[in-house]
Parts: C-alpha cells; sequence; structure tokens
C-alpha cells in the first residue's frame, strides 16, 4: 500500500508543503497555513484508511473532496503571495498528479 504511487506522491506532497508554509507569516501561519496543513494530512487519513479497505469508497470520496480544498486553498495562497510563481507551479503539478491518481483509484473502485 505504502508503495502505491498516490502514497508516494501524497508524501512528498506534504513534506514540500509543510516545509514550505512553515516560512508563511506569523499572521498567516494560523489562518491559510494552517488550513492547508490539516487538509493536506486529513487527505492522507482518507487514503491509508481506503487502502486499508475501510469504507474505501466514501473515504476516496472525501479525499476528492480534500484535494480540490487543497487546490483552491494552494491557489489563494499564491494569490495573497503567500507562495511565489514558481513554488504554485511545483505545488499544482503536484496535486494534478495526485488527482489523477485518486481518479484512476476511484474509477477501479466504482466498477
Amino acid at each position: 500500500m505504502k508503495e502505491s504511487p498516490i502514497f508516494v506522491r501524497t508524501y512528498d506532497w506534504l513534506r514540500w508543503m509543510l516545509h514550505t508554509t512553515q516560512n508563511f507569516p506569523k499572521s498567516q501561519r494560523f489562518v491559510l497555513a494552517q488550513r492547508l496543513q490539516q487538509k493536506s494530512l486529513d487527505f492522507y487519513d482518507h487514503l491509508v484508511a481506503a487502502g486499508r479497505r475501510v469504507q474505501t469508497l466514501d473515504n476516496l470520496q472525501q479525499a476528492d473532496v480534500l484535494l480540490e480544498q487543497m487546490r483552491l486553498t494552494t491557489r489563494l495562497c499564491k494569490d495573497m503571495n503567500l507562495l511565489s510563481v514558481k513554488q504554485y507551479e511545483h505545488a499544482a503539478r503536484l496535486l494534478a498528479e495526485i488527482g489523477r491518481l485518486l481518479g484512476g483509484w476511484l474509477s477501479k473502485v466504482r466498477k
């Protein structure tokens, strides 16, 4: 389970995002940074539960909603100049890849 590409890419996202949000200004560390961190960790929790075959479809659907919230929060961080364009491009690439992997997993489970 942990070797699956979605777990590897999500882990990469978490490492990058947690490191990057530590550098947010203090005023946003407890707003946007905390929100992005919590949603990302919750996303990973849902993947782990689905990987353990605990309410797989429900957990994947909740992960899908969280992924969209992560994308929107990341975009807001860029728009508020908390992320550089280069950082945002990196984040968007990671989230897009995770989204494709999640979409494939969801399709497989629904069949």
